[in-house]
């Protein structure tokens, strides 16, 4: 099934054109990065629609989007849809691809499957090439576990993960992207929060910023000339009658 880039539902989208005119939402922009199969695109189509859908195309970093409301305030979402990393020669496989998607995220949701070992061996890599791109360790990061309803075939166990996330000062979430959506949309509300507060935060700083004076339009300076000009030509115009 081919899933269009734009998602989102009436009842989460901001207000149409018919109603007044409201602020634009604020942006948080969420990448989603892990191994091969681990369930990315499912746990991204999760949180946008509700549903599961088993079957996918190839991941091709598909970027999509949607509005929320935290704490009272509609946002508008980005989540970007990674294709899966690789460990090549015990380090990381990461392209520029890759790097460019972490680089431009808010915040980051890494995924494993308890299925694959790999997968979660894979964690602290990802982790710490994110804080080498982002070396101010600002950018909120949670650790998800994926498929806990296969717990016939797992290969990590749940507190490997807690553990491992605890030591990297992330949040853990274990989800079964197939059977439940509370902590799906748990995880990504977690980081909507984190992002919107720093960016809260932030205000005061742009605003300070914003009020240096900005040069006035020329086009703007040249009408007012104009119309002075008009203006008094018309003054004298009478005067003169």
């Amino acid at each position: 099934m081919r899933l269009t880039q734009s998602m989102c539902t009436i009842a989460e989208c901001a207000p149409g054109g018919d109603g007044p005119a409201t602020a634009r939402p604020r942006l948080v922009k969420i990448a989603v990065v892990g191994g091969s199969g681990v369930g990315k695109t499912a746990l991204v189509v999760r949180f946008l629609t509700r549903r599961f859908i088993g079957d996918y195309e190839r991941n091709a970093g598909n970027l999509y989007s949607r509005h929320i409301q935290v704490d009272g305030e509609m946002l508008a979402i980005q989540v970007q849809d990674t294709p899966g990393v690789q460990i090549h020669e015990h380090s990381l496989d990461c392209n520029e691809q890759l790097k460019r998607c972490i680089r431009w995220a808010d915040a980051l949701v890494i995924v494993f499957s308890i299925t694959d070992y790999k997968s979660f061996e894979l964690l602290s890599h990802l982790y710490h090439h994110v804080r080498q791109l982002h070396p101010g360790n600002m950018v909120p990061v949670v650790i998800v576990a994926n498929k806990a309803d296969l717990l016939h075939i797992k290969e990590v166990e749940p507190q490997q993960g807690l553990q491992l996330a605890n030591m990297l000062g992330c949040t853990f979430y274990e989800v079964s992207v197939s059977e439940n959506y509370n902590n799906v949309f748990n995880a990504f509300h977690l980081l909507c929060k984190e992002v919107n507060k720093q960016q809260i935060t932030s205000t005061p700083e742009r605003r300070r910023t914003s009020l240096i004076p900005r040069p006035k339009s020329p086009n703007m300076q040249d009408l007012k000339r104009r119309f002075k000009q008009a203006l008094s030509a018309k003054v004298r115009t009478v005067t003169s009658v």
